[in-house]
């Protein structure tokens, strides 16, 4: 065998490697479209919903909130007197606020008073409706009440 048969089958191998990709089996590769199609495009499209999924769920805004066990102690006004907020149920006696839908002071058992946010008139717990104005104040009990966090929101100024 000489350099030139050498020569001629380097060649003759080059050519059999490049006739699979210059003349393909369009048969074979016509049955493979649909996998093609898969790994192409719906393959990405689908990654990126995974990634958008994983990124929203990632950033979206929560809600910071504290949870309120129990009768809180009132806030002290500048006379050294309780302050009781409005449409909430406290106890006079021992200064207390309690979540709404509480009918009773934990402490004796006697009735809760509740200020009406429209008039101002104080009431009853056990009465639903307003006997001045006559706005009514149905709350029902939840198992946990939910106070926002005092002070502005994190990040920046609070609202004017």
């Amino acid at each position: 065998m000489n350099l030139i048969d050498t020569l001629n089958q380097i060649w003759t191998q080059i050519l059999e490697v490049t006739s699979i990709f210059v003349m393909p089996d369009w048969g074979f590769l016509i049955s493979m479209l649909p996998v093609l199609i898969v790994i192409g495009l719906i393959g990405p499209f689908l990654t990126g919903l995974a990634i958008g999924t994983v990124i929203y769920l990632a950033t979206k805004p929560r809600v910071k909130v504290s949870f309120v066990e129990g009768p809180r102690v009132a806030e002290i006004g500048p006379g050294g007197e309780p302050v009781f907020p409005v449409g909430l149920p406290h106890c006079r006696r021992h200064g207390l606020v309690y979540e709404p839908g509480m009918i009773r002071c934990d402490t004796d058992g006697e009735p809760l008073a509740v200020v009406c946010p429209m008039c101002g008139l104080g009431r009853q717990a056990l009465v639903d409706t307003c006997t001045n104005c006559g706005l009514v104040l149905k709350v029902k009990p939840r198992a946990v009440a939910v106070r926002k966090q005092p002070g502005p929101k994190p990040g920046g100024a609070a609202a004017a």
